[in-house]
């Protein structure tokens, strides 16, 4: 009676007294946010909440790294709901959506990294990359030197062999690369 009550209504779990760990299952398999109304869930019944929707991760109290990890995989900018996560959780979040280096307070160079190679525009949301970090994401997409600030030559090279058109977003480019345009174009 208990798992067909959540398979019609999963929020009915929440009027069940010591729901077993099959209603519990049942219940965020359908809706991963009702891992909500679940008093102290088992690992499994987390991972299979926020696997459903990752966002669920913000109704667990001290998920696991395994469960972090599954939410992050599920969608990456759930990163912003989890307490000071793993580099390991980080790089998964990254590395599955750039955009999530947001959320991340102080990256490592490492993330940094994972995030621009997914993405490279998201260097603009990363406080003073190192040239490594803004070479990898010129590299990867050259017109993302428009959120670099005092770009090196280094760098304006990278970005304008990538795509000439970013010369557009660099303010003072050096002698070197406007003699590198004016020769490949």
């Amino acid at each position: 009676m208990q798992l067909a009550a959540v398979k019609e209504y999963s929020v009915a779990i929440k009027f069940i007294k010591n729901p077993s760990e099959a209603v519990q299952m049942a219940t965020v398999q359908l809706d991963g946010c009702a891992i909500y109304y679940i008093k102290n869930p088992s690992e499994a019944v987390q991972l299979a909440a926020v696997k459903k929707y990752g966002f669920a991760i913000k109704f667990i109290k001290n998920p696991s790294e395994a469960v972090q990890m599954a939410a992050v995989q599920q969608n990456g900018h759930v990163i912003k709901d989890i307490k000071n996560p793993s580099e390991a959780v980080q790089l998964a979040a990254v590395q599955r959506y750039g955009t999530a280096i947001k959320f991340i307070k102080n990256p490592s160079e490492a993330v940094q990294m994972a995030a621009v190679q997914q993405n490279g525009h998201v260097i603009k949301d990363i406080k003073n990359p190192s040239e490594a970090v803004q070479l990898a994401a010129v590299q990867r997409y050259g017109t993302a030197i428009k959120y670099i600030e005092n770009p090196s030559e280094a760098v304006q090279m990278a970005a304008v062999q990538q795509t000439g058109y970013a010369i557009e977003y660099v303010k003072n480019p050096s002698p070197k690369v406007m003699a590198y345009l004016a020769k490949n174009r």
